[in-house]
């Protein structure tokens, strides 16, 4: 019945009356089957609503959606990363990610760059180290759901840890960053001359003669050692940083739990070196991530599990739905109102980023419930025992 009211709406309005004979002798197959021809089947069956999109699209929406599976791989001997960035999703202009993958002893070497790097371990264990601009060291090793950030221009590394090594997200505060130009240590003292890097370190030139002619970026060697070994060597004379640079979401309790799923928020409050905002979003099977918008900044999103879908309004009457599953970005701009919806039959898990030290977000119920009702009333026609029902906190993730 679905998919007879669509063909109505959309195409007899559309043509004439030899057409309408024509239409009304299709059957339903024959109407969901928009596309005749040659076609990706297995790209639209992934993205439906883009085939067939909802009444309620509209318009042309800027795409806000790129897959990391689309992004190009770059391998090493140590493990892979890839990227997306404004370059490949242009609406993306405040905030880029980074998948990267490393082996058990792989190393993505010692570096720095302009911008700041949150992340969070997907999968297996790391040791990560850093200094700050007093000589201060932070090392430790993270596992999976735990963050870390390094402020911007600080030194840091990352390294896979046994048994099978590590796969984490980079999210960092400008959509134009690029994890392959960033600053490096091999890469730096290769373009250095010997003699001045002999009298930096009142050392031979020679000691020089065997730092490597190109940068490592992600190379192999051995797993680290003892990690209280690491820090007492690393803190020597300077001692560690005030605030650390990890932190573990296990410990953190959720900001609002419904029958639908839970978020977890991770801003300045209680990770104080962040200037990224996140929330961790769990929606179960039939849920929905409640009707809203940020006011402060634009929303990265990336999708570790599940499948789902996000309608976003643009305002001036246009809408876009697209289809999310693991592995995707999605960028809704700030103040700009969106939904998402698990389609999928396992939780939808998936990350709020934002280029802000604190987290923010206006609910529509929210506002409805806040507003007075004979007002809002007057605008929808909903009635008022509908406005009153409406709980006066903000759901979040709506109860099933």
């Amino acid at each position: 019945m679905e998919d007879t009211n669509r063909l109505t709406r959309r195409g007899i309005l559309q043509v004439g009356s030899v057409a309408l004979s024509t239409a009304a002798s299709l059957t339903v197959t024959d109407a969901q089957e928009p596309v005749t021809g040659p076609k990706n089947a297995a790209l639209e069956a992934q993205n439906p609503d883009s085939v067939r999109s909802p009444e309620t699209d509209s318009g042309t929406v800027s795409p806000f959606k790129y897959s990391f599976a689309l992004a190009r791989t770059r391998i090493g001997s140590g493990g892979w990363t890839r990227q997306v960035t404004a370059r490949e999703l242009p609406i993306s202009k405040d905030i880029a990610g980074v998948e990267m993958r490393l082996n058990a002893g792989g190393v993505r070497e010692l570096h720095w760059h302009v911008e700041a790097e949150w992340a969070i371990m997907l999968y297996g264990h790391a040791r990560i180290t850093a200094v700050d601009q007093e000589g201060r060291s932070f090392v430790s090793d993270v596992g999976v759901g735990d963050l870390w950030l390094f402020p911007k221009g600080v030194p840091h590394s990352i390294q896979g840890l046994g048994p099978d090594g590590c796969r984490f997200l980079l999210v960092f505060d400008d959509g134009n960053f690029n994890e392959f130009e960033t600053f490096l240590i091999t890469d730096w003292l290769t373009h250095t001359p010997k003699e001045v890097l002999a009298k930096n370190f009142n050392v031979p030139e020679e000691t020089f003669k065997q730092v490597p002619s190109k940068e490592l970026f992600i190379f192999q060697t051995e797993v680290p050692g003892d990690l209280k070994a690491e820090q007492m060597q690393a803190a020597k004379g300077t001692g560690v940083v005030p605030r650390r640079y990890d932190f573990r979401t296990s410990e953190l309790k959720p900001a609002k739990v419904t029958g639908g799923g839970e978020v977890k928020i991770v801003d300045s409050k209680n990770f104080p070196v962040t200037p990224i905002a996140a929330a961790i979003v769990r929606v179960k099977p039939g849920g929905l991530r409640e009707l809203h918008w940020h006011p402060n900044a634009d929303e990265w999103q990336y999708y570790v599990s599940g499948k789902g879908r996000m309608t976003v309004f643009a305002a001036g009457g246009h809408a876009r739905t697209m289809d999310f599953q693991e592995g995707d970005v999605g960028y809704v701009l700030q103040s700009t109102p969106h939904y998402v919806e698990n389609l999928g039959d396992t939780d939808l898990v998936f990350l709020e980023m934002f280029k802000s030290d604190h987290y923010e977000d206006i609910s529509l119920a929210e506002w409805m419930a806040h507003t007075p009702h004979q007002l809002v009333d007057q605008h929808l026609h909903v009635g008022r025992e509908m406005l009153a029902a409406i709980p006066a906190p903000e759901t979040v993730i709506t109860p099933l």
